[in-house]
């Protein structure tokens, strides 16, 4: 053994030079999520969240706009969520955290018309999720997980051993759930009687939706002996009294079912092809009882239906139409579908907005809107109903040419804060994550604190990314994919990037080309680490935030391990050399370029492995590297991590890039 002796670091605090941007842009931020209307539209309920910086939590309550158009609080929170209307719209059940026990989730239901008291209709020990009323308003089904026998014991000594038998048994945010697997349960609206598990044993569900006789529910999982490795989930008819029976049979991944109105049919959200990834998700409807083959409504629409905004169900607006939610280069609209195969659907919004969450019943249609400049707001088809939250900074968007000419790439510019046009300023590049998401019109933080620090940001959507056609997405699929074949990763999307940034120098004068800086998350941080070794000396800094560096271990050490087949057309127990040739950990030794890291210690969809393989590489290389981990945060940090640690997260970057590109003292002050 070798001993090493250590000392303590004397730079252990997060400074604090841009703690009033991060503070000014995180504390008090407000905004609308899940509107849901009442079945006569006369009423509708939403979540309104805000941040809570000293409390180092974000409030959630639920809002009601009543038929006379006022608008205000209806639970007092701190943890209010998943509203949902009784059929009669007399009672609104919503979910809370009001329980004394760590991590139970309570059920309520609240009058709404009329007096009344609050009653609480379970307690559930892991969360209760996806609340919905039977149409008879006797019953509200949920999911919830099932703790298996071993969490009774106090800690982690106690326990026994788990026996892991399939992949995906730990999942990013959750931890370990093949031994707390979501199920379906049921529990009396009166709160009468003990919520009831209609799908025991280790198959998880998720998505609920009723048939209009209330015998029974519609729900999506994956049953079968070899989902782990197939990937197929299926859509399940399960009764009052247990008995589960397959609509659909591993023929794709359905998901997010919701049933129609007169009962015949089931429209879900999912892919059709087990062995692609990406690809653009679609809306398809299946006939009741008797299943089958999915008839696909949206293929008109050469665009993705699952989107990063808005994860929620389709809603029918009768026996014949559907509305679901699609991007559209870098937007995200609502549209109305037919359940008749061919037809076109019609965008009900448009502009440069991103919808958040959307309702319609009674005739009343709501959603939630966000735009580049705020935060989401309740809104109607024509005009924003709620104005919660405050105003932001613009930006501007243009195209650049691919280099080979044969497409163009979207992009987006935002100004400074009291910009200057005489002026020149730093520049910092932004890759997003996925890859097979968008940026866009919509409320992005990060964005904002770099233009309140006095950065010129840029942003595109490169081949691989979601929000276009297919092809566009699927470009950068493995060489040798037997379905797919593209260019693999680290190639045209590093071109895209390149050919954004240098548009971005020639076009915009205030920009310096001598004082340019990037930065990503996750694939985005992919991204940095490989632009560092292989284009370092475009850039003065780069910060590469939990990133996948090493895709070999990223195979047995990610949540998502052996999913990434799909991508890349083999595992890397077939050719762990390709998984090799596309890793930026592979080509670490030729990083100069100054590097700052970071990552999340219960990061599970890229673990922190994978950054302290760069750390520990571009140490021993005595490079300028800094790396922070942040202690109780996973993947989400950036965006659903705790408000301090999201406030210390954008003081470091902010800080670090004001270092790294300040000017020197031959170009002046800029």
């Amino acid at each position: 053994m070798v001993r090493v002796m250590t000392q303590r670091s004397e730079d252990s605090d997060t400074a604090t030079r841009h703690s009033g941007i991060a503070t000014r842009l995180l504390d008090g931020r407000t905004w609308v999520s899940a509107p849901v209307v009442a079945p006569d539209g006369s009423q509708v309920a939403f979540v309104v969240s805000t941040i809570d910086l000293e409390g180092n939590t974000t409030v959630k309550r639920i809002w009601l706009e009543r038929s006379d158009g006022a608008v205000a609080p209806l639970t007092a929170g701190p943890d209010d969520g998943s509203p949902r209307f009784s059929p009669d719209g007399r009672a609104l059940a919503f979910t809370s955290k009001r329980s004394e026990k760590k991590g139970e989730t309570t059920l309520h239901v609240l009058p709404v018309d009329g007096p009344g008291e609050v009653r609480t209709v379970c307690a559930m020990p892991d969360g209760v999720s996806e609340v919905r009323w039977s149409p008879d308003g006797s019953w509200l089904a949920f999911t919830s997980r099932t703790q298996d026998e071993r969490y009774k014991e106090d800690d982690d000594s106690s326990r026994s051993p788990r026996k892991v038998e399939r992949f995906f048994s730990r999942l990013n945010g959750e931890n370990w759930v093949f031994d707390r697997p979501q199920h379906v349960y049921v529990v009396s609206s009166s709160g009468s009687g003990t919520p009831r598990n209609l799908t025991p044993g280790e198959f998880q569900h998720s998505g609920i939706s009723w048939l209009p006789d209330s015998s029974a529910v519609v729900t999506s999982g994956a049953r079968h002996d070899t989902w782990d490795l197939d990937l197929a989930t299926d859509l399940f008819l399960v009764t009052l009294d247990g008995e589960i029976t397959e609509i659909t049979h591993q023929t794709g991944r359905y998901e997010s079912p919701v049933v129609s109105p007169d009962g015949t049919k089931v429209a879900f959200v999912g892919e059709r092809h087990l062995d692609l990834d990406p690809q653009n998700a679609h809306v398809g409807v299946v006939d009741l009882p008797a299943g089958g083959e999915p008839r696909w409504i949206s293929d008109a629409l050469d665009r993705t239906f699952w989107t990063m905004s808005c994860t929620q169900a389709p809603v029918w607006q009768d026996d014949d139409t559907v509305l679901a939610v699609a991007e559209d280069r870098g937007e995200t609209h609502l549209y109305l579908l037919r359940a008749d195969v061919g037809a076109a659907p019609d965008a009900l919004t448009k502009g440069p907005i991103t919808v958040l969450g959307y309702d319609t019943a009674g005739g009343t249609t709501r959603i939630a809107t966000a735009a580049v400049d705020h935060p989401g707001e309740l809104a109607s088809l024509e005009s924003d109903i709620t104005s919660l939250t405050t105003r932001a900074n613009g930006w501007e968007r243009f195209a650049v040419p691919t280099t080979d000419g044969t497409n163009e790439i979207d992009a987006w510019i935002m100004r400074p804060v009291d910009f200057d046009e005489n002026e020149t300023y730093p520049v910092l590049l932004n890759v997003h994550g996925g890859p097979h998401t968008q940026y866009g019109e919509t409320f992005f933080d990060e964005a904002q604190m770099q233009a309140a620090a006095g950065f010129v940001v840029l942003m595109s959507n490169p081949r691989g990314g979601s929000g276009r056609e297919e092809t566009w997405g699927q470009a950068i699929m493995g060489e040798r994919h037997p379905v797919r074949p593209g260019t693999g990763w680290g190639s045209v999307d590093v071109d895209d990037v390149l050919a954004v940034l240098d548009h971005a120098l020639a076009a915009y004068s205030f920009c310096d080309g001598d004082r340019v800086g990037m930065l990503g998350g996750s694939y985005g941080g992919y991204m940095a680490t490989w632009l560092a070794s292989h284009h370092g000396e475009r850039f003065k800094g780069i910060c590469s935030e939990r990133a996948a560096s090493n895709l070999v271990s990223m195979e047995w050490c990610s949540d998502i391990a052996t999913a990434f087949k799909g991508v890349h057309g083999m595992t890397f127990v077939e050719d762990d050399d390709a998984y090799r040739s596309i890793s930026p950990s592979s080509y670490a030794k030729d990083i100069h370029v100054p590097m700052l890291i970071l990552h999340s210690e219960e990061d599970w969809r890229c673990p922190i492995g994978q950054a302290e393989e760069l750390w520990v590489t571009l140490r021993l290389l005595q490079r300028d590297v800094t790396f922070y981990r942040f202690p109780g945060e996973n993947h989400e940090l950036s965006r659903s991590g705790s408000p301090v640690h999201r406030r210390q997260r954008a003081e470091i970057i902010l800080d670090w890039f004001s270092d790294r590109l300040a000017p020197s003292a031959s170009t002046g002050n800029g």
